[in-house]
């Protein structure tokens, strides 16, 4: 099959079924991408994944921007951008179209209520492989957990984070063996 066709189907197919947003497409596409076809490797996915929530944009559609460049170079980042952006595109005009009908319906207001706990745990879930992919463990965790909380409790910008967690990377990876041989001893 042509890997075009193949990328653009399997980007649209996620973007189509997939409630929740970019955090919720993440596992699928590393599922389809990594696990499955093995187009790239779980490191360079990880790296995507990195560079994805630092790019300004919306998460799904970097990714798949960046995936489909690593496997295709421009037509492969243009083709899994459109599989995954045109999905979106044709129900949000559905809605706009025909929900204005029905947006005062007790019935269709219910299901909204009953799709917001699960849109919750699509986003949260993530959250868990994520960690397990970039390895975080007892000594790391610390980062994730002050991050989130700077963020939520504190209001600080998601910038300010990045920019100290990549100083932060760069001091350890230049400083921080000879820091911890030091403590050994």
């Amino acid at each position: 099959m042509n890997i075009y066709l193949e990328s653009f189907g399997i980007f649209f197919k996620i973007g189509a079924f997939t409630i929740g947003g970019g955090y919720a497409m993440v596992p699928l596409i590393e599922n389809e991408i990594v696990t499955k076809r093995k187009w790239i490797s779980q490191d360079d996915f990880m790296d995507l994944l990195a560079i994805s929530q630092s790019a300004p944009g919306i998460l799904a559609v970097n990714i798949s921007i960046f995936i489909g460049y690593k496997m295709r170079g421009i037509r492969g980042s243009m083709v899994s951008a459109l599989g995954t952006i045109l999905p979106s595109f044709i129900i949000i005009l559905a809605i706009a179209l025909f929900f204005s009908n029905y947006k005062d319906n007790v019935y269709v207001e219910r299901i909204f209520k009953g799709i917001r706990p699960a849109v919750v745990a699509l986003i949260a879930a993530p959250t868990f492989t994520m960690a397990k992919s970039a390895k975080i463990n007892r000594y790391t965790l610390w980062i994730p957990v002050v991050s989130a909380l700077l963020i939520w409790l504190l209001g600080f910008s998601p910038i300010w984070i990045i920019l100290m967690a990549g100083i932060g990377g760069f001091a350890w990876g230049k400083w921080g063996k000879e820091f911890s041989n030091k403590l050994k001893k």
